[in-house]
């Protein structure tokens, strides 16, 4: 019997029937960079590419009684939490985490594809500010998704994107990967940006040509990536690169699958040592 070798990397998330979003992208985008997935649910959704319909929660409880059953018999190399469904469990899943101070922390609470985004409350917003943002090492967000988060917090609607990101790390967030946060040139040689941010301001920039078509799943599998690198052992920096660059690879070979959406090719690496 072989010990095991592979990191484990836990995520808690929604259930997506098309495996797009949710645990089941994360799971298979582990699964494409060496590591093992554990899941423990926080919602179920009914979905298909183009939309989301609905979306019914799992008991705090029940989320706690996973969690625990799987730390209790493994040991983890990074969370990964998505979206949560209630303030019970951002609650129950913030004093687990703490249990793990040092295990790295990559938090990506939105979900486009929701029609709130899935954070339409601002009681919610509060308090995963307040009780997950300052464990997290890495917390993604587009910039639609920060100006949402800072309506709880400021005063004013004046455009202040470096001043959002500073509230989020002063409360000991250590980094900020805010996407989209700039577009240059049009057609097959526009770019877009995507910005990393830490307690001193900006880190780094980074621009990746841009692809056409509506995607599902983007940010998942982004941050689903990025658990899986600082699972290896990289650094958050140079994770953060590496989790983009994987993802463009994955919606450049995006698949359609359906009417609505295309979905990112979580394996378009392993597709290239497939038969002729």
């Amino acid at each position: 019997m072989q010990n095991q070798t592979t990191p484990l990397i836990l995520t808690f998330g929604v259930s997506d029937p098309v495996g797009a979003t949710g645990i089941q992208a994360d799971l298979a985008a582990f699964s494409a960079l060496r590591c093992h997935g554990l899941s423990v649910l926080t919602g179920l959704l009914i979905a298909d590419t183009a939309r989301v319909e609905d979306i019914d929660e799992v008991d705090a409880d029940w989320v706690v009684d996973q969690a625990r059953g799987l730390l209790e018999d493994m040991q983890v190399a990074a969370f990964k939490v998505g979206v949560l469904t209630n303030i019970e469990q951002a609650s129950a899943i913030a004093e687990i985490i703490s249990d793990y101070p040092d295990v790295p922390l990559i938090f990506d609470p939105f979900l486009s594809s929701l029609p709130d985004s899935g954070l339409a409350d601002d009681d919610m917003l509060m308090a995963i500010r307040q009780i997950l943002v300052p464990q997290t090492t890495v917390l993604l967000l587009s910039q639609v998704e920060l100006a949402r988060m800072a309506e709880t917090w400021r005063e004013g609607g004046a455009d202040m994107l470096a001043q959002d990101v500073a509230e989020l790390t002063g409360m000991g967030c250590a980094m900020v990967l805010v996407t989209g946060t700039g577009t240059k040139g049009k057609g097959d040689s526009a770019t877009m940006s995507n910005t990393l941010y830490d307690e001193s301001g900006v880190l780094e920039t980074f621009s990746w040509p841009h692809l056409p078509g509506r995607f599902v799943g983007a940010g998942s599998t982004m941050s689903a990536a990025l658990a899986a690198m600082l699972a290896q052992g990289l650094a958050p920096a140079a994770a953060v690169r590496a989790a983009q660059q994987y993802t463009h690879g994955a919606l450049a070979n995006a698949q359609r699958f359906g009417m609505g959406k295309l979905v990112p090719n979580k394996f378009f690496q392993a597709a290239r040592f497939g038969a002729a």
